[in-house]
């Protein structure tokens, strides 16, 4: 999978306002993640966003499509200029996802 490093910092730099915002890379792509919760992908320098209700009344247009091959459909982001957009999408979609387990301690 191909993608630039200009564009993954683009991303995060557009989501900013939506809380504190991290990448991890996972094999040649990117999750997206606010404040703990993974909430889209950053494939082939495109963005997706995972289909929740709430996140469906804020977007400018619904396009449903796998960011790669096998996987389940993300709301394609079309529109990655607009700061405002994106941390309003974003503020609407992660409470709807659950959130990250705890780890256990190995310890115990």
């Amino acid at each position: 999978m191909a993608y630039s490093p200009d564009f993954v910092q683009y991303i995060i730099d557009r989501c900013s306002g939506a809380g504190e915002i991290a990448v991890k890379k996972m094999m040649g792509d990117y999750c997206i993640y606010s404040d703990g919760v993974l909430f889209g992908l950053i494939c082939d320098n495109n963005f997706y966003v995972k289909v929740t209700e709430p996140g469906k009344v804020v977007l400018k247009e619904v396009i449903l499509r796998p960011p790669y091959d096998g996987a389940k459909d993300y709301f394609y982001i079309s529109d990655v200029d607009d700061r405002e957009y994106l941390t309003a999408l974003i503020k609407a979609t992660v409470p709807a996802l659950p959130k990250p387990k705890a780890k256990k301690n190995p310890m115990k």
